[in-house]
């Protein structure tokens, strides 16, 4: 199939905001490609101090972003083969890699980054099996560090009900003298799994717990930098079709972390405030309505967009979700950031796109230009897109 790449710039000057959104956001945006494939990351690939894309097919050199192959995906029921790209050096050679989640195969493949010979000829980035996991049923993946060792474990999400949480840890082999990662499995419940996913310090113990769309495993803790403990006690306190992933944090200040929910199927961008706990320890949320005027807000991001030192909530429309029957599914695509206004203890939205940019399963934040502001990078079934920020920037706070 003939790729089309569209290497010109949309600048985007003044675009209207919300009505209660003060001055227009400016940024400037530009397509990479034409392409169904919802995964994407940053890292620095050809090593020249920049920061590149890679997003399923392709790699985008900066500071042109060029295209340039890395693997080749199948199409499959309206999607690409493709729903999460990891850069990380699997093989521990100096040269950043890539991790590939898919939606139905149960294979994790890592591609091999050529090095800088291999880079300028253009040559495809050898594939090579991390582990066959056996789930077929993958909405996506997330990369946390649970057992805090500075290196980040691999998450799969089922769109399936009640399946096993298993969490892979990349470790290094013994006594073979070989440097690639191996992927070894933990089962940190035999139920629970469902669609939408998190990680965070839900009961503020210090510990990482794993959320899912219908509760949330509690992080046993003794693993000093170790280990990770099988068998999380799960709580089933919830039960929604939720984002990937969902976001924990403190926005409230009353020092009990809240979560951000999309509703990755439907409209629906929740604040759950977490109240204090029952008796019996069961988490009891304030569920208050931050966006209800576009659907399928499924991939969510924090970012400081405005340098105050403050990150802003980022997320827009899943493109074509379920290929267009969600509710909504057929509006255009639509792009925002929210910034928590703490006296007000409430989100101010503010329009990055509409009509263009859409996500579909990560959205990924850098300075891809080199000019001190973070920037925005998505991949989905509207294109592969970096958008470049251009807002004033404020003091830190």
């Amino acid at each position: 199939m003939r790729k089309i790449y569209l290497l010109t710039w949309l600048l985007v000057v003044g675009c209207l905001a919300s009505p209660v959104s003060g001055q227009p956001a400016k940024w400037e945006i530009r397509q990479l490609t034409v392409d169904a494939n919802e995964g994407i990351d940053l890292a620095d690939f050809n090593g020249d101090g920049k920061m590149d894309v890679v997003a399923g097919r392709n790699w985008y050199a900066a500071p042109q972003f060029t295209p340039r192959p890395v693997r080749q995906i199948a199409d499959w029921n309206g999607y690409v083969e493709s729903n999460g790209d990891y850069a990380m050096d699997v093989d521990r050679d100096g040269w950043i890699d890539v991790v590939a989640g898919s939606f139905v195969p149960s294979e994790v493949y890592w591609y091999r980054n050529p090095g800088a010979d291999g880079l300028n000829l253009g040559l495809m980035w050898e594939q090579k099996l991390l582990v066959d996991t056996g789930d077929t049923h993958n909405e996506g993946q997330l990369m946390v560090d649970l057992d805090q060792d500075g290196r980040a474990e691999w998450l799969v999400n089922t769109w399936g009900k009640g399946a096993p949480m298993n969490v892979w840890k990349f470790e290094s082999p013994t006594g073979s003298g070989e440097t690639t990662y191996q992927m070894k499995r933990v089962r940190i419940n035999e139920k629970g799994n469902s669609h939408g996913m998190g990680a965070g310090d839900l009961d503020g113990d210090g510990d990482t717990d794993i959320l899912v769309g219908s509760g949330w495993y509690e992080n046993p803790g003794g693993t000093n930098g170790k280990t990770i403990q099988p068998d999380w006690p799960f709580h089933a306190d919830w039960q929604v079709h939720a984002s990937l992933p969902i976001l924990v944090r403190d926005w409230t200040g009353d020092g009990r972390p809240d979560i951000i929910i999309g509703k990755g199927h439907d409209y629906g961008l929740l604040l759950w405030e977490q109240l204090p706990p029952l008796e019996d320890g069961t988490t009891q949320w304030n569920q208050r309505m931050i966006d209800q005027d576009f659907s399928q807000p499924h991939a969510l991001h924090l970012a400081d967009l405005d340098g105050d030192g403050q990150p802003e909530l980022i997320t827009g429309k899943r493109v074509f979700a379920h290929n267009g029957n969600d509710p909504g599914g057929k509006e255009p695509p639509c792009l925002f950031y929210y910034q928590w206004l703490p006296e007000k203890k409430q989100f101010q939205k503010r329009v990055i796109d509409r009509g263009t940019v859409g996500t579909g399963l990560q959205i990924r934040t850098g300075d891809l230009d080199q000019d001190g502001r973070v920037d925005i990078a998505v991949a989905g079934k509207s294109g592969t897109y970096v958008l470049f920020n251009r807002l004033p920037q404020k003091s830190p706070k």
